[in-house]
This record gives C-alpha cells, sequence and structure tokens, in this order.
C-alpha cells in the first residue's frame, strides 16, 4: 500500500523539535509564537516537535525574571518608557547594553540552551536574541528570529550571527538591514497571527445574528489589547456621548475593573461589553470599523478581516512606526484625543462609500499566510520539505 505524502515525510525525517523563546512582555510575543506552532502543524502534521519557553518567567534570575508582571504597569508611563526605549536604540548603545548584562545572565541562558535540546531554535522576543546566540557559540544551532514589531524595530532584534531574520514589513527589513543584517538574511513575510484570522468567517448578518447584535447598524468595534490598555474608557464614553447611529462593541480584555466601569454606563447607542474573548475573528468580521491602541498583532488582524481603523494611543518608540504605516497605506487615521475619534467614527458610520475604501486598503496590505510561510522557513532550515501532492 503506498504512503500518503505526508505520512512519508513523516517516515523520512521522524521528529525535528522547534523551541520557541518568547515571554509575556507586550507585543504579541505568545500570540505570534502559538500561532507558528499551530501552523507548524498545520503544514507538517506529525513532523515537528514544538515546544516555547518564557526566557524571562522560567529561567532569568531576579528582578529580569518579573518582567512579565512589570510590563503593563511600566507602560502606564508611555513618555518614560518611549525616552528609554530611544536612548538604548542603535547598534552601539544596544550592543553596548546587551554586553553589560550578558554576565549576569549567562549561566541562566546556558542552562536554558542545555535543557532544551533543538534542531533548531526561533526567538520571538527581542532581548533573547544576543545572549542566546553567544551562549551558542560552541555548539551551534540553526537560529531564526521572528520580529513581532512592526515598522519601528528596536535594535536589540537584530544579531548578525541569526541564520534568519523574518519581518512583518518592508520598513523593518530597512532597519534590519541598517543595523548589521545582511539583506539576503532579511525576509519580509508579515506577522504571524492565528490560523483562525485568516479562514473564512460565515457572512457579516449571520455573525451578526449568532452575537445578538443588529444587522440594521454598522458596528464600531473598541478595543484595548488583551489587557485593555490606553484611555479606553474616554474613548468609549465621548463615542456614547456622540450619539451615533451605530452599534459599540466593547473589548475589555483581562482588565475587570474596566469592564465594570463600562457596564455602569447609560448607553446611548446599542452596546455589548465583552471581557477576554477567543471570538476576535467573529468581532472583526462582523464589524465594519476597529478603533485600538496601535498593537502590531491587533493591526494585523484587523488588516486580514480588511477593517478600517482609527488608531487612538500607541506606545512610543515600537508602536510609532505602527500607526505611520496605517495612514500612509490608507487604512486607517490617527485619532490621539477622544474628539478626534468622534470625528473619524462618525465619518465612517455616515459615509459607507469613504469607509469602504478605507476597509479595501486595509484587506490589501493584509498578510493573512504569514504564519504557514514561517513555518516553512523553519522546515527549510532543518531539510525538511513540503510533500508532493
Amino acid at each position: 500500500m503506498q504512503e500518503s505524502p505526508a505520512r512519508s515525510l513523516t517516515a523520512r525525517h521522524r521528529m525535528k523539535r522547534v523551541l520557541f523563546l518568547f515571554s509575556d512582555t507586550g507585543g504579541g510575543h505568545r500570540s505570534a509564537t502559538e500561532a507558528m506552532i499551530e501552523a507548524m502543524e498545520l503544514e507538517f502534521p506529525g513532523v515537528f516537535d514544538c515546544d516555547k519557553v518564557d526566557v524571562f518567567r522560567e529561567y532569568l534570575p531576579g528582578p529580569l525574571k518579573y518582567a512579565p508582571e512589570l510590563y503593563p504597569p511600566m507602560t502606564k508611563f508611555p513618555e518614560g518608557w518611549g525616552f528609554g526605549y530611544k536612548a538604548l536604540d542603535g547598534r552601539r548603545r544596544a550592543g553596548m547594553a546587551l554586553q553589560m548584562v550578558y554576565p549576569y545572565v549567562r549561566r541562566a541562558t546556558q542552562r536554558l540552551f542545555r535543557e532544551n535540546p533543538a534542531d533548531i531554535i526561533v526567538s520571538v522576543h527581542p532581548l533573547v536574541n544576543t545572549g542566546m546566540l553567544r551562549t551558542m557559540r560552541k555548539s551551534p544551532k540553526p537560529f531564526i528570529t521572528v520580529v513581532t514589531d512592526m515598522v519601528t524595530t528596536h535594535a536589540f532584534w537584530y544579531d548578525r550571527r541569526a541564520d534568519l531574520v523574518v519581518v512583518p514589513t518592508d520598513d523593518a527589513k530597512q532597519l534590519a538591514i541598517e543595523y548589521g543584517i545582511p539583506e539576503g538574511n532579511v525576509r519580509v513575510v508579515g506577522l504571524p497571527v492565528a490560523e483562525r484570522f485568516a479562514v473564512p468567517q460565515a457572512s457579516k448578518d449571520e455573525l451578526r445574528q449568532q452575537l445578538g447584535w443588529r444587522a440594521d447598524l454598522p458596528v464600531i468595534l473598541l478595543v484595548g489589547g488583551g489587557d485593555g490598555m490606553g484611555p479606553m474608557a474616554r474613548v468609549a464614553k465621548a463615542i456614547n456621548e456622540a450619539r451615533l447611529n451605530a452599534t459599540l462593541v466593547l473589548i475589555c480584555g483581562r482588565n475587570e475593573e474596566l469592564k465594570h466601569k463600562l457596564e455602569a454606563i447609560d448607553w446611548t447607542l446599542p452596546t455589548h461589553i465583552y471581557g477576554f474573548t477567543h471570538q476576535m475573528p467573529e468581532f472583526m468580521s462582523a464589524s465594519d470599523m476597529l478603533v485600538t491602541k496601535a498593537g502590531p498583532g491587533t493591526i494585523s488582524e484587523a488588516f486580514i478581516a480588511g477593517l478600517p481603523l482609527v488608531v487612538y494611543a500607541r506606545l512610543p518608540g515600537q508602536e510609532d512606526g505602527n500607526v505611520s504605516y496605517v495612514v500612509q497605506q490608507r487604512a486607517g487615521v490617527w485619532a490621539p484625543r477622544p474628539d478626534q475619534v468622534v470625528d473619524a467614527v462618525r465619518r465612517w458610520v455616515n459615509d459607507p462609500v469613504a469607509r469602504s475604501e478605507a476597509a479595501a486598503a486595509s484587506h490589501r496590505v493584509a498578510k493573512p499566510g504569514a504564519a504557514r510561510e514561517i513555518a516553512r522557513i523553519i522546515a527549510d532550515q532543518v531539510g525538511v520539505y513540503p510533500a508532493l501532492n
């Protein structure tokens, strides 16, 4: 009996081990990692054994091990964050900072490498690359960096010893080259997002019926990231006071305090309030526009859904370029004040043609296949190739 292509592929290569290095310090590092792991199994079922390690929480000494917990409160002071981001950017400054830190994390990095044998290592965090590559000097392994910032990417991401650097945009590629990565070692692929965002959803009317939303009104989807960060409450109140002829959907993420605060408001328009949810693909497909902070993952997901964007907040430094990119692509607008958000939303509520043009621009820059393409790149680095149908 003839083996199927997928089965024969598994038989030839058995299990290759991929180690993904990330940390829950914002930027969607975990979601990007999980999207790639999902894509590895979809593209090469049964061929790869994928594991992920939160480097900060599981291996680094204090106080670095508490970085995932410290990140949200630190970003509540955006100007200070931006100052630190820019102060350490640049090849020389970043290199000096990493050189100073390495002796402190050397043993932890060596233990990480020793306890997690792998055929290939994929880093999804800018502060992991240099330390890991220094540790691997005597026992080199294929090493890929997957950059999860969209445009204004920090020098910490780039170490020329990496075999490949995968970036989301041409702007990020240019920065990678400026920071010393050979052009041939940079691939522009897009930001990896979960497969459920890339697969077709039911029709807008069907989804709204399932969700209990009105079908006869445009839907404004307002989000603040997984942790409900930024001035989301002020933006929601401004939209409410504008008395728009629309439905408002609010996603508060894990921020229970924000959810309770919003639930206490006397809403003037049909409003639905949710906490953390796994239904974002359905919510986006059922909506007409997205009001969001400038997180790269949310923006990439919105592009796939073809949603016009109103960006109301950004983290200085790493998210500055995200705003410029959205505006330059004509996929959305920058509206840092609540009244500006209302003006932008009102225009799209009242002018379906303008809304449709922005939606088309958003869809044009979408890269729904990024996670699967990265999976194929990883496989290629260890000599695994897709079976012929």
